[in-house]
């Protein structure tokens, strides 16, 4: 019940990311004195629609996306006699700019306001890295498997940490010498060891280097090869440690310290989305490793299918701010993909407009009248070729879901 909840949830927040792209134009462009004709969600045979003032609202039954019909978007659309002063190719360059990224700022306000209730509601990634000691502890000699949460034996005393003058705010540099930039570097510098380690310590900006007796320990640590994207089941072994306690993984916000840190965390997810773009080319092989009876990889895109289905299993367990910074993921790529200067999309209509302004000012210099509209017709084949293969990707990505969709939870 919960995973088909999660399942509908998802498919409605896509949804509705979708149709405030759409009312970004729309509000936009009737903001600046343009007609916008029809505002729709969904392709496909219509479910209904109303007209309010000169604009027709509706539904369609395929809910693949949407669209927000502006009088003269291009000079070839056909123009009604009270349309002809404000179609959209006529106005001035700004206001075809502000128009065509008004769906883009939309994404990327939704997407923002998505990462504040995370904030406020669970708590962000701590964007303290470095190895900061929180407090010093016991070194409990056992660790706990999964059926009990990885929880550790009761231990007394001091640790190794605390006997060598380790102190709670003491940033740890190195082990041996290798440097430690974070507290998982500092982990996984420690684990290996066995005997005394000397640690560099940077204490008030004072640089101490304590000999510590690292203790071994049983814990359920990561194999090699696994990582975020492609995690694999942990293993006990054997370890060193010195008994530190990192800072919590993930702080809380109130909300006005929220704004600040949503921003810095939006600014981290905007770096991530810019290469999962970059990649999507290379991840076609992957795709088709997968369709045809290969491992899905946790890191492979996925459909409007896949990733309702996803959001339904985190759902399930319990997992909703994984299911809200999902949303919040989904439009950022949703804005930075319609950023691409490539026609249909927003970015390849923001293309022509910067080139036909670009144009018309050195025209201008050299004491020329302005340029006529570009061609778009001349544009055509470009754009049936980029829907082409972006249609065939989009298949692609819908069959892996269906026939090996990826696996989040064994």
């Amino acid at each position: 019940m919960v995973f088909a909840l999660g399942v509908v949830l998802f498919a409605l927040g896509i949804a509705l990311s979708i149709a405030l792209h759409e009312a970004g134009h729309m509000w936009t462009a009737q903001t600046l004195g343009m007609k916008v004709r029809r505002y729709y969600i969904g392709f496909g045979p219509k479910i209904f629609s109303f007209r309010r003032g000169e604009t027709e609202y509706g539904l369609k039954a395929i809910p693949a996306g949407g669209f927000c019909d502006i009088a003269g978007m291009t000079a070839i659309d056909e123009l009604a006699d009270d349309e002809v002063d404000r179609a959209m190719y006529k106005q001035k360059a700004w206001k075809r700019i502000v128009v065509m990224s008004g769906g883009i700022v939309m994404n990327f306000v939704l997407g923002f306001v998505l990462i504040v209730v995370l904030a406020v509601g669970w708590g962000l990634p701590n964007p303290e890295t470095r190895a900061v000691v929180e407090k010093t502890v016991c070194v409990a000699p056992t660790q706990a498997g999964k059926e009990s949460g990885y929880a550790l034996a009761t231990c007394t005393g001091d640790g190794p940490a605390a006997a060598a003058g380790i102190r709670a705010g003491d940033v740890i540099t190195a082990v041996n010498g290798t440097e430690t930039a974070t507290f998982g570097d500092l982990v996984k510098a420690t684990q290996p060891l066995s005997g005394t380690a000397d640690f560099t310590i940077d204490r008030d900006g004072q640089t101490l280097v304590l000999p510590v007796q690292v203790q071994q320990a049983q814990r359920w640590v990561n194999p090699p090869g696994s990582t975020l994207e492609d995690p694999l089941p942990p293993v006990s072994q054997e370890v060193g440690a010195i008994g530190v306690g990192a800072p919590p993984g993930i702080v809380q916000y109130s909300l006005l310290s929220a704004i600040p840190a949503s921003v810095s965390y939006t600014g981290d997810i905007f770096v991530q989305t810019a290469h999962a773009l970059t990649q999507m080319p290379a991840k076609v092989v992957d795709l088709w490793d997968a369709v045809t009876g290969g491992e899905r990889g946790k890191d492979t895109p996925i459909s409007v299918v896949g990733a309702s289905v996803i959001g339904g299993e985190v759902a399930e367990e319990g997992l909703w701010q994984v299911f809200i910074g999902m949303l919040a993921t989904l439009n950022f790529f949703l804005g930075m993909f319609n950023l691409l200067p490539l026609l249909p999309l927003d970015g390849g209509h923001i293309a022509v407009t910067v080139y036909e302004k670009i144009r018309n000012s050195i025209r201008k210099m050299r004491g020329l009248a302005a340029g006529g509209p570009v061609d778009y017709m001349k544009l055509m084949p470009v754009t049936y070729v980029f829907v082409v293969l972006g249609g065939a990707y989009m298949l692609l990505t819908l069959t892996a879901d269906i026939v090996n969709p990826i696996q989040l939870f064994p």
